[in-house]
């Protein structure tokens, strides 16, 4: 295939960017967005220009770094996948592609395609972790009775993988998918109770704190991601907070 790519281009965060077109030829099918990418910077090195640079690290859907806004929508048109999982057979011959970082205000860019997303680690660190002793003194977990549809419910939460996509889909750039899947994945399990009024109020303090907006009730974010978090997972953050709020 032959294709046009309008990439975002941007030195640092404080410098000015735009769209940059580049042809690219002999792209395959089977190629997935990010090794297509890889071609082309192949081909600016080779050019002696300075490669797009774009974020990835495990390439198999499992990290969520390679998060990438095309033609407008989080990870592309697919769904149900990462940027990296994308492949090139969801376009046509002679298309163009945009190609543009995740637009959210508490994703500020550092280059090109790569955003600071390390305000989900502040959120996550606000109160995503359990005081379970794990120094070897630990109690065999099959000798705490778990209601399997809350398991079930706490594993889902729990394949969240921090992408951002829920933010970059939101028209408010809200983070509640993400924050309120890490609250759940607590919230449902016995061993999470104990921090949880300590834990749903820290985590909304902080993702109030980092900038992002307020739930738009739209739904894209659970379009858009590709773990397929569930809304529910919203509903459930709303009455933990309210619950922890009048307790305290």
């Amino acid at each position: 295939m032959k294709l046009t790519l309008k990439i975002w281009r941007q030195k640092n965060a404080t410098t000015k960017g735009e769209l940059k077109t580049y042809p690219i030829d002999g792209v395959e099918g089977d190629m997935s967005f990010l090794e297509m990418l890889d071609v082309l910077n192949e081909g600016l090195i080779n050019k002696g220009e300075e490669p797009v640079v774009f974020d990835h690290d495990c390439r198999e859907g499992i990290c969520g770094s390679c998060s990438l806004q095309i033609n407008g929508e989080p990870h592309g048109p697919d769904r149900l996948v990462t940027t990296c999982q994308l492949h090139m057979r969801m376009f046509n011959d002679g298309d163009t592609i945009v190609i543009e970082p995740f637009r959210a205000k508490a994703f500020p860019v550092i280059k090109d395609l790569v955003v600071d997303r390390s305000a989900f680690d502040r959120i996550q660190q606000a109160g995503g972790y359990i005081s379970v002793n794990t120094s070897g003194n630990t109690v065999d977990a099959n000798t705490i009775p778990v209601n399997k549809h809350d398991a079930d419910e706490s594993f889902n939460a729990a394949t969240c993988i921090g992408c951002g996509a829920c933010v970059a889909a939101c028209k408010n750039a809200s983070a509640m998918l993400f924050t309120s899947a890490k609250v759940s994945q607590f919230a449902l399990l016995p061993q999470g109770r104990i921090e949880a009024t300590e834990r749903v109020l820290n985590m909304v303090a902080q993702m109030d704190k980092e900038g992002f907006g307020n739930c738009s009730n739209t739904g894209a974010c659970e379009i858009e991601c590709p773990k397929g978090i569930s809304l529910e997972n919203i509903a459930r953050m709303n009455r933990e907070y309210l619950s922890a709020s009048l307790k305290g």
